[in-house]
């Protein structure tokens, strides 16, 4: 099946040509555009050229790893999925802490795959501009206000920007160090604790009612999102 010109596009980048073929055709089949990389090189120029909807990313690539695609392109703030053998904890943690918005391993299921893809992207459309949601959390970035189930919520400027982060990376973990570097703009330089500060001051006033939304992942960061059922 041939997707259309409005369809959602997807870079996969692995290589495994054998990977690379099987992945772009059951994705093609599933309505996606899809467009390869069997090198973090490759990978990085198209990604920046015709930034994709969302990247399909092995960690282990000829010429460099994907740990290091991630952060190349992490100004540009598309979704990464990573697809990769790489199992042990220690790797998943570094992936997540990088920004990746999942983390799978090989095998892996493609129609349980094809479902993670569909739910990161519903999760990221449209996120960095007007209203922001999660669950019954809104945030209106032009507006600088916030509710919950409809009610106002008054937040400082600093909480409002940390919110603002956490609602726009929803379902991502983002680590201490990159909080600081988005919400206070230290370049890692800052003191650490001020994170843990204000998410207990945010959590004081989003989170007063049921369900909990900001969540901590121990030797991590944080991630906001409804929770798991």
């Amino acid at each position: 099946m041939d997707a259309g010109e409005d369809a959602q596009r997807l870079l996969v980048v692995d290589d495994e040509a054998t990977v690379r073929e099987l992945l772009a055709a059951t994705l093609r089949f599933a309505g996606f555009r899809v467009t390869s990389a069997a090198t973090a090189g490759e990978a990085i120029a198209s990604a920046t050229e015709d930034p994709p909807d969302l990247v399909l990313l092995d960690v282990m690539l000829p010429d460099t790893d994907g740990f290091e695609v991630v952060r190349q392109l992490r100004e540009q703030r598309m979704p990464v999925l990573f697809l990769t053998a790489r199992d042990r904890p220690a790797d998943k943690i570094t992936g997540l802490s990088l920004g990746a918005d999942d983390y799978v391993t090989k095998p892996f299921d493609l129609a349980e795959l094809i479902a993670r893809i569909r739910a990161i992207l519903r999760r990221t459309a449209g996120q960095h501009t007007g209203v922001l949601t999660v669950g019954t959390l809104a945030l209106d970035v032009d507006g600088h206000q916030v509710t919950r189930h409809g009610r106002p919520v008054r937040v400082s400027a600093t909480e409002f920007r940390l919110l603002r982060h956490l609602m726009e990376n929803a379902g991502r973990v983002v680590t201490k160090a990159q909080i600081l570097e988005k919400v206070w703009r230290y370049d890692f330089g800052g003191d650490a604790s001020i994170v843990d500060t204000y998410i207990s001051y945010l959590r004081r006033k989003v989170d007063v009612a049921e369900p909990k939304l900001i969540h901590t992942v121990h030797g991590v960061g944080y991630v906001l999102r409804e929770p798991r059922t």
